[in-house]
């Protein structure tokens, strides 16, 4: 029995359509890296490659230390990392109040079922809660879920277990193995490995290609999370 479905909200349940990137060129350029400098390039690379990851951790990886050395991007302090990931939250929330924010098709529904049929489901993201409200609302979705988190929230985000770990607590789950977890990227899934879920499910509507989520340990690779209730005998 599944107790508990921890989704992924951008690239899983929400379109991103680019968005991400966007706002990281924007985010990125408030610390003086343009799309035609050197650096950006392996950074745009980074950004790809961790998908899922809460966004202040990739932006202290790219600006704070030996990496951003490596990429020719001068290393500053975290202050530095700070305002590039306030500026990429910025960026990223008026994409989505200008419309650039659409659910993936039945992801609602989807949502609906399985909430019909006696399970949780949590909502996660590596957004800011601030970001992550702008996003339910545009879609209003506010009162979809059991409940939205954010790293912020859980400890820490992915890869690490935080927030698939403090859904189960806060929704009174008895047994990790009664969890089970979908998203986009090999963050997702090792997120949802990490935390000890029954089943770890790779959709394949965002970030990554199957080849990647199942080399990265996904239960499922599906087109959409549209098929994960059949998955999971909904």
């Amino acid at each position: 029995m599944v107790a508990l479905v921890v989704l992924d909200m951008a690239g899983t349940t929400v379109r991103d359509d680019g968005l991400v990137e966007q706002a990281f060129t924007a985010a990125i350029g408030t610390q003086g890296v343009a799309p035609d400098d050197p650096a950006y390039a392996p950074m745009l690379a980074h950004v790809r490659a961790t998908m899922g990851e809460s966004k202040i951790s990739v932006f202290r990886h790219l600006l704070t230390g030996d990496e951003a050395r490596a990429q020719g991007a001068n290393a500053g302090t975290e202050a530095r990392a700070q305002a590039a990931n306030a500026a990429f939250e910025a960026a990223y929330g008026d994409l989505v109040g200008a419309g650039h924010c659409v659910p993936i098709d039945g992801a609602a529904a989807v949502v609906e079922t399985l909430r019909t049929a006696g399970v949780k489901v949590a909502l996660t993201t590596g957004f800011s809660r601030a970001t992550a409200d702008r996003i339910l609302a545009a879609l209003g979705w506010q009162q979809l879920a059991d409940l939205t988190l954010v790293p912020a929230e859980a400890g820490r985000g992915r890869p690490f277990p935080d927030l698939v770990l403090t859904a189960v607590l806060r929704l009174e789950i008895d047994d990790v193995r009664e969890v089970a977890t979908a998203g986009d990227t090999t963050y997702d899934i090792l997120c949802g490995l990490r935390a000890g879920a029954r089943t770890v499910t790779g959709v394949l509507t965002g970030a990554h290609d199957a080849e990647a989520l199942s080399a990265a340990g996904a239960t499922h690779v599906l087109e959409s999370v549209r098929d994960l209730p059949a998955v999971l005998g909904l």
